[in-house]
């Protein structure tokens, strides 16, 4: 069974571990500058951002990639996996990288954690971009659409108690590999990729955390702390904010996300990766590694 060592892969980054709230958290940060916090999304770790890391260190950032609660080298908590926890978490990352605030890029559910940190601790974030994941409320909204709603039918399977967890290690993980190669372009991912994801989810615990996130997304939504948390997502947000989608993905579709623009109460810029399903940012990693230092760069972004 792999241990969390199979995370720390080497390359033109730091390895190291940060406490915040409690909790230990492990990143790979390069480059000096203003703070970028990246944000993963599921089924991965901190290593989906391996380009964008050395290209926005290139660009003149500090740019740090997190394994976020329960994934990777960090922390295996019993609980902790609602939305505004995590949120917390990564706010507090912020402040214990010796910033006030960083620019968050967030992919798929990093992306969720991104959404709920510009409405919940807007002085932390500096600009948001989010990859592949719809503003919160068209999210549930969605799902309750034809096309959507089949295409998120994962949700609900994971929702069953222990099944989904041995579902998603049996055979060396090969759940996490269909998952990946079903929700990107054809030809992804590369054999590298594919191995350190199922090597990641194979680390002890990872599989029943990274499930407990889903479960509070989707149990919530008849429970009072799921009632608060989407009440308070009504009010727009006033974060700068980047929307990545890829045009191909099958999972969270691209007409579920577009809309999403009307929770920004802030300059929103929505583009369309051709070509990319899911995983846009390595799947076309020169592109949308452009796009967010573009945005970054830009001192008074509009639409």
């Amino acid at each position: 069974m792999p241990e969390e060592s199979v995370v720390l892969v080497d390359g033109p980054w730091t390895h190291r571990t940060v406490s915040a709230a409690g909790t230990r958290f492990h990143v790979a940060e390069a480059g000096d500058g203003p703070l970028v916090l990246l944000l993963h999304g599921f089924p991965q770790f901190w290593w989906t951002w391996h380009h964008q890391l050395t290209a926005l260190a290139e660009s003149g950032y500090r740019a740090v990639a997190v394994d976020l609660r329960g994934y990777g080298a960090s922390d295996k908590t019993p609980r902790g996996y609602d939305l505004v926890t995590l949120a917390s978490d990564a706010a507090g990352l912020v402040r214990a990288l010796g910033e006030a605030n960083a620019a968050v890029v967030g992919h798929a559910t990093g992306g969720m954690l991104g959404w709920t940190m510009g409405a919940y601790f807007p002085k932390s974030v500096r600009r948001l971009a989010v990859l592949s994941m719809p503003h919160p409320l068209r999210l549930r909204g969605s799902m309750l659409a034809s096309g959507q709603g089949w295409a998120g039918r994962h949700f609900l399977g994971f929702q069953l108690p222990v099944l989904p967890e041995r579902r998603l290690v049996a055979n060396d993980a090969e759940l996490v590999a269909r998952m990946l190669r079903a929700w990107s372009r054809p030809d992804w991912p590369d054999p590298a990729t594919e191995r350190l994801c199922r090597d990641a989810f194979q680390i002890p615990g990872v599989a029943h955390c990274s499930l407990e996130y889903h479960r509070w997304l989707f149990r919530s939504q008849a429970r009072p702390d799921g009632q608060r948390y989407m009440r308070r997502m009504r009010r727009p947000i006033g974060v700068p904010t980047l929307h990545v989608h890829g045009a191909l993905d099958p999972f969270l579709l691209p007409m579920t996300a577009r809309g999403s623009g009307r929770y920004v109460d802030a300059p929103y810029r929505w583009r369309l990766i051709d070509g990319a399903g899911h995983f846009p940012h390595q799947e076309q990693p020169d592109r949308v590694s452009s796009l967010l230092t573009d945005w970054l760069d830009d001192s008074e972004p509009d639409s």
